[in-house]
């Protein structure tokens, strides 16, 4: 892929580029039904196994074989047949913690200062799902946190805790973290084309390991770029119609 090509990579198709990737070789992968930067890295990684990977996305007509919604994917989750999943947070703090709940004080909960739109099921996915992919497109202090104000759903457990599920990345519109379980720690694995290290760091308001050589986030091929930009992002408009616009125009509707 040439480096023209590169730079033309939007933030939603660099964050697509890193996470398909994670996802190779996974038997089930699910999705929830606000998550379409997740959704379309899911279903490109599912076309680039020759389909032997299975792809759950609620709210999706075609993607999900859940009849009952939520409750269902939380019993397949709690089975162990479910690989990955995807969190993201208002927040998201250093310790891999999110905040799905609002900002300000803990003692003015729930008239919070900002409200965000709830834990949901995070908490309990983020204990039972073994590769928990975190994703937060707006790279910046506000968003990515020293402390979280309030725990949605927490990032490590102690050692008695029995724990399958946990963070395994965080990808962002600027670069891609690894998590370290026993240092309860994030790690700089790359950076996005046209972002330095040192603009990461400006913008992270929690601390990092960075190694001495932080390589470029590898870009999807021509080949792969054609199938993101053109099957992909048709079936991605069935489920995110808003998303597809907004990333790809009017490609989509050819």
């Amino acid at each position: 892929m040439s480096t023209q090509d590169q730079a033309r990579l939007s933030n939603a198709e660099n964050m697509i580029a890193a996470i398909a990737p994670m996802l190779r070789g996974l038997g089930h992968v699910a999705v929830g039904s606000q998550s379409p930067i997740p959704g379309s890295a899911a279903l490109l990684a599912q076309a680039l196994s020759g389909g032997t990977m299975r792809v759950s996305i609620l709210g999706s007509r075609e993607q999900n074989p859940f009849t009952d919604g939520g409750r269902e994917l939380f019993d397949c989750a709690g089975q162990g047949r479910i690989d990955a999943f995807f969190l993201s947070g208002g927040q998201i703090d250093g310790a891999a913690n999110i905040n799905l709940v609002g900002t300000g004080d803990i003692e003015t909960y729930p008239r919070h200062q900002q409200r965000f739109p709830g834990s949901f099921g995070s908490a309990y996915l983020y204990f039972v799902v073994p590769r928990v992919i975190l994703f937060r497109e707006e790279h910046t202090p506000r968003t990515l946190v020293r402390a979280v104000d309030f725990i949605s759903a927490p990032g490590t457990s102690a050692p008695e805790v029995y724990r399958p599920g946990g963070p395994h990345a965080l990808v962002t519109s600027r670069c891609v973290f690894s998590f370290d379980k026993p240092t309860a720690r994030f790690t700089l694995l790359s950076v996005h084309p046209g972002v330095t290290v040192d603009e990461v760091r400006a913008c992270t308001g929690f601390d990092y390991a960075v190694p001495p050589v932080v390589p470029q986030t590898p870009a999807p091929d021509a080949s792969t770029l054609a199938l993101l930009r053109g099957d992909i992002a048709q079936m991605v408009a069935k489920t995110y119609p808003a998303f597809a616009l907004k990333t790809w125009g009017n490609s989509i509707a050819q």
